[in-house]
């Protein structure tokens, strides 16, 4: 990889100042602006779990509340600094802005990404981790389970980092959640592939390896459309000089700067959130296991659902309802093998679920011993539903699928919801990431990729490209890698410019992108076991 340091630059003169320090008024603001951060998240869990109640015999899981959360931040403040480049580095490269207005630009665009994120990916992440652990995630295994995989995609990160690779912070999660899942069916004693949900793993999986497929084609076929229609030679030349582009084009890729920045924040900041809401629901469940924010009206139209849900289900059960169906639904969650008796254990969690709801009248008024259980017997059934739905061999009538899919929808409102303060504190900290540390990777995604200059063209096709693919993936809840897309679209135009690669970058990416999922697999896996043993 040490190729990749010593790539062709382009020429001195059109090349961008990348080493203009910030001054002393700018660190300070940083500073500050990071410690406010971390007071406004303790403020707001305070006052959260002094509204609710909560009460702890020790003060070990606050201790280790904090620590996670600390983790859970830290990684969103490294996936800000090691994805800025993708963002900032063709309106660098193209001078369209400097190069610190463009990062603080960014970094302003990626905080207001995740403060308007729908939480899709959030909770799609979530998913993807064993069953059982997300049920215990307040328990020794818990633990272990966020600290193994956070731990694992920081140090991925860093390490890419560190080598100037653009790698994907999406997939490096990923890998760490699949290695996590993976160790565990292992230290239980059960076949390595049980403890992953392949199918959603492997629709993650599609989104991660198509999208740089379509960063490349897109921006190279965006670049030939371009050349077709507007014909401007100085679109397709390498900059004079730092002489901005024309206005127009420079408009253009700030706007697309700005939707990437957008779109990475109301991606990636979601995977950061999902992870905290986690570490929430395990130590404080009381604050935040359900969401006491749901108003009373809508408690008494869920309780009605539940009944009738019910009702409608209990037309396709062909079994008697099983004595613990907690059980059954686990099971049947963590295997995806159907069975009738899945149908009656689901009849009578619905059952159950409608009869808290209605004797408690509201969430906050569960009581704190149930409240994990009431989650637990929720998240159950949501999932029980959602794989129901793919299950060709489990046939419903209109009715019935129309109940199940609003009571799911009730489920869910209680269950997979982001508090304000969470949204601030991964913005603040993804935003403020994007400022610092972005100059190694900007450089790689500039001079490195392609043997000449980016041109103001290629700059706006792969932008471009990029803030349509991810704004489509967010859109459909799908995580996709923000480096993978803008990498690949600067390549492809490149290719269509027929400018030339360089190869030992465009491999050494290759081979980062092919190692990370792995890599970061054995390393979460790892210390996993290590950290269960610990705990």
């Amino acid at each position: 990889m040490n190729s990749i340091l010593s790539a062709t630059r382009p020429s001195i003169g059109s090349r961008p100042n990348l080493d203009q320090n910030p001054g002393l008024l700018t660190a300070f603001i940083f500073v500050c602006a990071l410690a406010g951060a971390l007071a406004y998240t303790v403020f707001s869990l305070m006052r959260d779990i002094s509204e609710a109640g909560e009460v702890a015999v020790t003060w070990l899981p606050y201790i280790l509340l904090g620590v996670a959360l600390l983790i859970a931040l830290g990684f969103e403040f490294v996936n800000g600094f090691h994805d800025t480049a993708n963002a900032v580095a063709t309106v660098i490269y193209t001078h369209a802005l400097p190069a610190n207005f463009a990062v603080v630009w960014s970094g302003s665009f990626n905080f207001l990404g995740v403060m308007f994120s729908s939480g899709a990916v959030a909770f799609g992440i979530i998913s993807l981790l064993p069953v059982e652990l997300i049920l215990q995630v307040g328990s020794k295994a818990g633990f272990a389970m966020v600290f193994a995989l956070l731990i694992a995609a920081i140090v991925w990160n860093l390490g890419t980092w560190l080598l100037g690779l653009p790698a994907s912070s999406s997939h490096t999660l990923i890998g760490s959640i699949i290695g996590v899942g993976l160790a565990n069916a292992l230290m239980h004693g059960r076949d390595g592939t049980s403890g992953v949900d392949w199918g959603q793993a492997s629709k993650v999986g599609y989104s991660l390896l198509l999208s740089p497929m379509i960063g490349f084609c897109c921006a190279a076929l965006l670049l030939w459309a371009m050349r077709a229609l507007v014909k401007n030679q100085a679109l397709y030349r390498e900059p004079e000089g730092n002489t901005p582009p024309p206005f127009w084009i420079r408009s253009l890729l700030i706007l697309t700067c700005t939707g990437v920045s957008f779109a990475h924040g109301s991606n990636d900041g979601q995977k950061g959130m999902g992870l905290i809401m986690l570490i929430l629901i395990g130590t404080v469940p009381m604050a935040y296991a359900l969401n006491r924010a749901m108003p009373a009206d809508q408690m008494t139209q869920f309780a009605a659902v539940s009944h009738v849900t019910h009702e409608s289900l209990l037309k396709a059960v062909t079994a008697p309802v099983p004595e613990e169906p907690r059980a059954v639904l686990s099971e049947y969650v963590r295997t995806k093998e159907y069975n009738p008796e899945v149908l009656s254990a689901l009849a009578g969690m619905v059952k159950d679920i409608g009869n808290q709801i209605e004797q408690h009248g509201s969430l906050k008024r569960i009581p704190m011993e149930a409240v994990g259980n009431v989650r637990n017997d929720m998240y159950l059934t949501s999932e029980t539903i959602r794989f129901l739905e793919k299950n060709d061999a489990v046939k419903f009538d209109d009715d019935t699928r129309k109940n199940l899919k609003a009571f799911k929808k009730n489920i869910d409102e209680a269950t997979k919801f982001i508090p304000l303060w969470v949204k601030v504190a991964v913005a603040i900290f993804l935003g403020l990431g994007t400022m610092v540390g972005w100059k190694r990777i900007v450089v790689t995604v500039g001079e490195k990729i392609g043997k000449s200059h980016l041109t103001y063209a290629q700059g706006a096709s792969a932008e471009l490209v990029a803030m349509t693919t991810i704004g489509v993936a967010d859109l459909y809840g799908l995580p996709v890698s923000t480096t993978q897309v803008l990498s690949s679209g600067v390549a492809g135009t490149m290719a269509a410019n027929k400018s030339g690669l360089q190869w030992d970058t465009v491999r050494n990416l290759a081979m980062a992108w092919v190692l990370t999922l792995p890599a970061s697999m054995i390393l979460s896996g790892s210390l996993y076991w290590l950290f269960a043993r610990i705990f």
